[in-house]
């Protein structure tokens, strides 16, 4: 594949597969820091598509063990048909 800069921009000219299936360079890939199984952002604006690396978890978004035990909790509760209520709940998690 030929990879080229022009006015500070890196170029490649891909095909689209039969699957509208696109290959980033590979050059291109370890610049964006993308890695096999990673998800993009694939937007148009203005006739230009834009390719973003994409996380779709926050890494900061893990749950305390204390917000673990209420989540297991909950989850028994439902499989027993019981129910609890949200506000309840957001005053047991202080929020």
């Amino acid at each position: 594949m030929n990879v080229r800069k022009t006015k500070g921009a890196i170029v490649a000219i891909s095909r689209l597969g039969q699957r509208r299936q696109v290959v980033i360079p590979k050059s291109i890939c370890e610049q964006m820091g993308l890695r096999v199984g990673d998800f993009v952002e694939v937007a148009m604006t203005k006739g230009l598509a834009t390719i973003r690396p994409k996380t779709l978890v926050d890494a900061d978004d893990i749950l305390t063990p204390e917000e673990e035990k209420l989540v297991r909790k909950g989850e028994a509760q439902l499989k027993k048909g019981k129910h609890v209520l949200w506000e309840d709940t957001k005053k047991k998690l202080n929020l």
